[in-house]
Parts: C-alpha cells; structure tokens; sequence
C-alpha cells in the first residue's frame, strides 16, 4: 500500500507539472491568440500528454517487459486520447450547458481525468 501511496504522490507531481503546461497554454492559445477554447484545450492537451508519457514512464510507472517502447507509446497516447475526450465533453458541459467560467471547469475536470488517466496507465502499462 505504501508503494502505490508513494506511485500516486509521484503521479501527482508530474500530473502537476503536466496540469502547468496544459493549463498555462490552454489561457496563452485563448486569450492572447483568441483559439476557441475547444480547441486551445485540445492542442495544450496534447502538448502535455507527450510530456506526461516522457515523465510517467522515466519516474512513475516500471514499464512492462512484454510491451515494445512503440507499443507502450501508442497505448499511453491511446488513453490519454480517451482522457481528452472525457476533458471535451466535461468541459463543454460544465462550460456551454451548466455556466461555468472555461478556466474553473479546466481545473474541476484535470481532478477527474487525472484519477481515470492512474487507473488505466496502471492497468494497461505498468508491469505487475
């Protein structure tokens, strides 16, 4: 139990890092560059999955021996595309339908997408 307290303390620090890069970019695109915040998510999103995957599998997860880099790769980028569409819908319905200011619902839904972006790169890329 240790062992996953000190893995999940580690994810969160990259996750923070990650959130910085993604977040910071998100408001850079929207405001100073006026990108439809849609889409400044998206492109600050998968700036920073490429980030998270370098960090996470140097410092958070063992990698599996079973599984080629490429492989490991494309499975990483796969979830995180599941986790980009979970942060679109999550911010187009905290947003568009309930109200809430775009940089409230981005920090809301990174919490949420950050508990499915663990279980599933645990699941799916670390070695048991």
């Amino acid at each position: 139990m240790k062992k996953l307290i000190v893995q999940f303390i580690k994810f969160g620090f990259v996750g923070a890092l990650c959130f910085v890069i993604d977040y910071g970019l998100m408001i850079l695109l929207t405001e100073a560059f006026s990108v439809p915040y849609l889409v400044s998510c998206a492109i600050s999103f998968s700036v920073s999955v490429v980030v998270n995957y370098l960090l996470s599998m140097k410092y958070v997860f063992a990698s599996r021996d079973d599984l080629s880099k490429r492989r490991e790769f494309v499975i990483f980028v796969f979830l995180s595309v599941l986790g980009l569409l979970l942060t679109e819908l999550l911010m187009w319905l905290m947003s568009d339908k309930l109200g809430i200011h775009y940089m409230l619902s981005k920090i809301v839904v990174t919490g949420i997408v950050m508990v499915f972006n663990f279980v599933t790169r645990k699941i799916f890329l670390e070695a048991h």
